[in-house]
């Protein structure tokens, strides 16, 4: 007999339990350094996707023989400007716009109170209302005092922000201006196969963050400027800023960024008349439908195919997951997922059902491609036309493809992964 079998205990028994006891370990330990480092993981996504939506814009100016370095701060000062430009715009149009509401008050409570006098048949004093609004300005007044007196609070919080601003544009600017490098140091831990599908995929990334970004923009601005005319022809107060309050927000927000955008013009229109607001009104729904079935469809065919109930809900879960960082990043997330899928899942066609029927014109479209289809194929090579069926299969990238090479050094078509004429991602140089 062996001396496990002496024992009633396996010679295994002490190493797994030591193995399991580290496994433990490891876990506790990993994730208390997520949670003390969170906050450096948050800021680290938000600059990676900052840096994927720049790269476009970077890799079009080192073509055009600007250094890469340059050409990052060029894009971020660029990015940060109108940022700025547009916090200031819409920061003076607030300002004013109190103001000027804080002088009509008393005006417009004595014509609403004579308005209730006059169709109730009451008899409110005004000086009771102005009472009543004197003894509420009071209280705003403490409420701003006791929040002076939380200003090292308030400071505090603005550094915070500040030094994580700056902790964002720093990784975002190194890892833009030094992509190649950084791909290829990645690349060169990874086998030949791993590599290709590993460049694919952040191919896939770029296209699709920056295509969202530059597209949104467009649209922004073509949205400002027809709300911007709208505003000056209504003659309605602050247009300018209105209209990049609406272009932005409508944009940039998915499907309830039109309403909130919208609804601030309709209000300052209010106040120079009910017709003007009416027709402000009339206009925000005329051109979200010019935008939605025109303008929408051919400026994001090619960078955001999404339905608009997905976008609301990648939003939200975004916002769930981190926040409003989250929120704002979900779309060119939820964009980068779906070519990935539309990459590397394999569709099937789907057998006829009367639940899947849609409507007549479908169905039309439907029997026409299916009758070119079979004319394609009765005509052979002699009519030089592919069935739609066969192209689609010609024109999607397969496991098979990706899987040829394995033993090649990878030339990936990344915009920007080769420094050199002789440089490829798959080489073993110093970082």
């Amino acid at each position: 007999m062996t001396d496990s079998d002496k024992g009633g205990m396996p010679a295994w028994l002490p190493r797994a339990m030591i193995l399991a006891v580290w496994t433990v370990i490891g876990f506790a330990v990993a994730g208390w350094l997520f949670l003390q480092l969170r906050g450096l993981l948050l800021l680290l996504v938000i600059s990676l996707f900052l840096a994927l939506a720049l790269e476009p814009a970077v890799n079009w100016l080192q073509q055009h023989r600007w250094p890469r370095g340059l050409a990052t701060a060029a894009v971020m000062l660029a990015a940060l400007g109108a940022l700025v430009a547009f916090l200031s715009v819409l920061g003076s149009m607030l300002i004013g716009q109190v103001l000027e509401f804080a002088a009509q008050i008393p005006a417009m409570s004595r014509a609403l109170l004579s308005w209730v006098n006059t169709t109730f048949n009451t008899d409110f004093e005004p000086e009771l209302l102005l009472a009543e609004i004197t003894d509420v300005s009071g209280q705003l007044n403490r409420w701003a005092s006791s929040a002076a007196e939380n200003a090292w609070g308030a400071g505090t919080a603005v550094l915070s922000v500040l030094f994580n601003g700056l902790a964002v544009a720093l990784f975002t600017y190194y890892l833009t201006a030094d992509g190649p490098r950084f791909r290829r140091t990645i690349c060169s831990v990874l086998p030949p196969r791993t590599q290709r599908e590993v460049l694919r995929a952040w191919e896939i990334a770029v296209a699709k963050t920056g295509g969202y970004i530059y597209s949104r923009a467009l649209l922004a601005l073509v949205s400002t400027l027809a709300h911007f005319a709208a505003l000056v022809v209504l003659d309605v107060d602050y247009a300018f800023a209105l209209a990049l309050w609406v272009g932005v927000l409508s944009q940039f927000i998915p499907t309830v960024g039109t309403y909130i955008g919208g609804a601030l013009p309709v209000v300052v229109a209010l106040i120079g008349g009910v017709w003007p607001a009416v027709w402000m009104l009339v206009f925000i729904t005329v051109y979200q439908q010019f935008e939605n079935y025109v303008l929408q469809p051919r400026i994001t065919a090619r960078t955001l195919d999404m339905h608009p109930a997905v976008a609301f809900g990648a939003v939200l879960a975004g916002a769930a997951v981190l926040g409003a960082p989250g929120a704002l990043l979900a779309l060119p997330a939820g964009a980068s997922l779906q070519a990935f899928m539309s990459v590397y899942i394999r569709r099937y066609e789907v057998a006829g059902h009367p639940l899947l029927d849609g409507s007549q014109e479908e169905q039309d479209a439907e029997a026409a491609e299916a009758s070119s289809a079979a004319g394609g194929a009765g005509g052979g090579a002699a009519g030089g036309r592919t069935p739609p069926a066969a192209a689609r299969r010609a024109a999607a990238p397969g496991a098979d493809g990706a899987a040829e090479g394995a033993a090649e050094v990878v030339n990936a078509p990344v915009e920007g992964v080769n420094e050199g004429p002789n440089e490829r991602p798959g080489d073993s140089g110093d970082p």
